[in-house]
């Protein structure tokens, strides 16, 4: 199997540049895309605690500090291993740092028993998980890359989700969580490229969270890490050195389930999380200019399983019509279940049939990847559809 730790880590660095060089760019309309222009970032302390969860620690004259994502990754890290002597951090290479740098420093802060590499062993690294967490111990576990996770799938479903249920409560793994990279990173292939969290979503037992930034990533994988049921998070690792933001250098949680309404609208719902936040950002940058008048609302899930039914189901109850996004495949997809459920709950609410824009179903394709990820011009045509009908 191919690995990225297998390369030079300043081969692995000029690639990951070009990747987040590549991520800018402007349209033809005048819309500027990528992370780098994104009004979703908060680029000062003052925007940084407008976030909702965080209004009440500017009152308390927090400071913040610019990180990128895998930096807010590893300063939660740092966080839950100063605070929780039980906490253990373990995978493939993070004691060097990983693969993209995320465990840097921790070695040499926290020591060698409590941040080690493992075997190059999936199976090993959950099972191994597993174990340590039903002893009391804290095990925050890193999947190299998601599409590595398959292996582990087994001891993740059918040992970590059903420990609490089959010990009728006298047992449980509420310590684990599991970290890893998700999503397309420009070039990835069908080996670096996929999104999984479908597969995990189907399992009761287990949360699955991704965030869409560092204030995001380092507030939710706290909370994941102390929640006291397993978590699986993925980290869309095209973010990990594109998105930026002032990150509040404290201790703190963001809540997990609850979904944030990121632009309020009247006439048009759009949800996504992870990295498609910001292709969603530009679509309806690039309808409200085409469709003057038009107003879009944008919602963020941020948590997978338990996903926030009732804040999406309040807005398409509002605007009569949703357009949902992400970049895994469509059939059984994340979108599905959004859709299924808001159809239910908002029938005679709804002037427009659901739009689901997603990866297509086939193997994640190498150089036919601009073809099958959901662009920004997709995601225009959907909002439009479901306006226009």
């Amino acid at each position: 199997m191919l690995r990225y730790a297998s390369r030079p880590l300043s081969s692995l660095k000029k690639t990951q540049a070009r990747w987040f060089a590549a991520a800018a760019t402007q349209s033809p309309d005048g819309i500027q895309q990528g992370v780098a222009f994104s009004q979703l970032l908060k680029r000062t302390p003052e925007e940084a605690f407008r976030t909702p969860e965080l209004v009440g620690m500017s009152a308390m004259n927090s400071e913040t500090k610019k990180m990128n994502l895998f930096q807010a990754v590893n300063d939660a890290m740092a966080i839950a291993l100063a605070t929780d002597d039980t906490a253990v951090v373990f995978g493939e290479d993070v004691a060097f740092g990983g693969v993209f740098r995320a465990t840097s420093g921790l070695v040499e802060k926290f020591g060698r028993e409590r941040v080690f590499n493992t075997p190059l062993t999936e199976q090993g690294i959950a099972g191994f998980a597993v174990g340590m967490a039903s002893v009391g111990h804290t095990a925050i576990a890193e999947i190299q890359f998601a599409d590595y996770i398959f292996p582990a799938f087994d001891q993740i479903v059918n040992e970590a989700a059903k420990y609490r249920y089959r010990s009728g409560n006298q047992f449980n793994v509420g310590g684990m969580t599991i970290r890893s990279p998700c999503s397309a990173v420009g070039h990835g292939g069908q080996y670096h490229s996929q999104s999984p969290e479908a597969f995990f979503a189907h399992c009761p037992g287990v949360k699955v969270v991704t965030p869409r930034s560092p204030i995001q990533a380092k507030g939710l994988l706290l909370a994941s890490i102390r929640d006291r049921n397993p978590v699986v998070f993925f980290e869309p690792k095209i973010l990990y050195r594109a998105a930026v933001e002032e990150v509040p250098v404290e201790d703190y949680e963001l809540p997990l389930g609850k979904a944030e309404v990121l632009k309020k609208g009247t006439d048009v719902t759009v949800v996504g999380y992870g990295s498609q936040m910001y292709v969603l950002e530009n679509a309806i940058q690039l309808a409200e200019k085409k469709m003057p008048g038009l107003s879009c609302e944008l919602i963020d899930l941020r948590t997978i399983l338990p996903w926030d039914a009732e804040t999406v189901i309040e807005s398409v109850n509002k605007t009569g019509r949703l357009v949902v996004a992400h970049e895994a495949p469509k059939t059984s997809g994340v979108g599905a279940e959004v859709a299924a459920t808001v159809l239910e709950n908002c029938f005679l609410r709804l002037e427009a049939p659901i739009q689901r824009v997603c990866g297509w179903d086939t193997p994640f394709p190498l150089v036919y990847e601009k073809f099958y990820m959901p662009s920004m011009i997709r995601c225009f045509d959907a909002i439009k559809t479901a306006v226009n009908y």
